[in-house]
């Protein structure tokens, strides 16, 4: 039976070196995700995915970030441009919505890319850092589920498993998380009523087992004052029982600033894990820290791997 390691990396340029291909062999990672530094055109990209399965041993997912937008690592002339999900959400075009999802999976399924690191799903308030910015919906948490649940919907039926972010909500943060550890000082009943809501509307749904979702490096000081949301059991236990979601957990990238009071990214990796997320997520790509998270990393919990092969929208499974 094979039993991945519970972490996502990354290659660093566009092509495996045989270097990383003899490591990803080694140690089989969870899966891998793609960034621009990954991409160059259609025939490469398409290569690429192939060497990264065939090195770590199975069809394992590979990730990337194409929300439309600027956040999308895919971009013309080799791929189409599609709109922000603002541009969308301020009209509340659930048509337009429908297409950009539709090409969007198209372009990642011409290239044998199978989970999108999308849609956001934060609520846009009137200090939201422009990190999010135009990358949510909207203001209204209304609109923001409506359309997320179109958007994972529109995905699964196209093949491409979605991934709901940033959990539990990040529209509060007045700070970059890629630089800053933000921390929303909000009460749980407006973070009830605001931020999970959107989440929570898509868990709602029959389809919710096969959206994975992605927690924010944010302390939520009313759930936990002392953790980032990735390294805090009670913000875990919360999304688990509060928001009753049951399918896989994906850390945010370990890489970032925001981390940077709590050790290497081997030490990140291991206090996610424990806090009960499903998968940690390292995107450099850089060899020596990979292999310093390999070294650290424990097995994949059997929970986990359940939780993935309820996920699968295609492929096989890892057991």
């Amino acid at each position: 039976m094979l039993s991945p390691k519970p972490v996502i990396l990354s290659c660093a340029a566009g092509h495996l070196t045989e270097p990383e291909r003899a490591f990803f062999a080694e140690i089989k990672p969870f899966g891998f995700i793609l960034f621009g530094r990954n991409i160059i055109d259609p025939t490469q990209l398409k290569k690429l995915c192939v060497d990264l399965r065939d090195a770590a041993g199975w069809h394992c997912p590979i990730l990337i970030d194409q929300e439309g937008g600027r956040v999308r690592r895919m971009r013309p002339p080799e791929w189409q441009d599609y709109p922000s999900m603002k541009a969308i959400g301020d009209l509340d075009d659930k048509d337009r919505l429908i297409a950009t999802i539709r090409g969007i999976s198209d372009d990642l399924n011409g290239v044998g890319i199978d989970v999108d690191c999308a849609p956001v799903l934060d609520v846009l308030f009137e200090k939201t850092h422009e990190a999010i910015g135009d990358r949510a919906f909207s203001h209204d948490p209304a609109i923001v589920g409506a359309l997320g649940v179109l958007a994972c919907e529109c995905f699964i039926n196209e093949g491409i498993t979605p991934v709901i972010k940033h959990m539990p909500g990040q529209g509060r943060s007045v700070l970059d998380s890629h630089h800053d550890l933000p921390v929303v000082d909000a009460n749980i009943h407006d973070l009830n009523s605001m931020d999970f809501e959107p989440f929570r509307e898509v868990i709602r749904q029959p389809f919710a087992h096969k959206v994975w979702g992605m927690v924010s490096h944010i302390v939520y000081s009313a759930i936990d004052q002392d953790h980032p949301a990735t390294m805090s059991a009670k913000v875990t236990d919360l999304i688990r029982n509060d928001l009753q979601f049951n399918g896989l957990l994906v850390s945010d990238d370990l890489g970032m600033n925001a981390l940077a009071a709590y050790g290497s990214p081997a030490d990140r990796v291991v206090k996610t894990l424990e806090a009960g997320l499903d998968i940690a997520l390292y995107c450099a790509g850089h060899l020596n820290e990979m292999q310093e998270i390999a070294k650290a990393c424990p097995p994949l919990r059997e929970e986990s791997l359940k939780r993935f092969n309820a996920s699968r929208v295609r492929g096989t499974a890892a057991a």
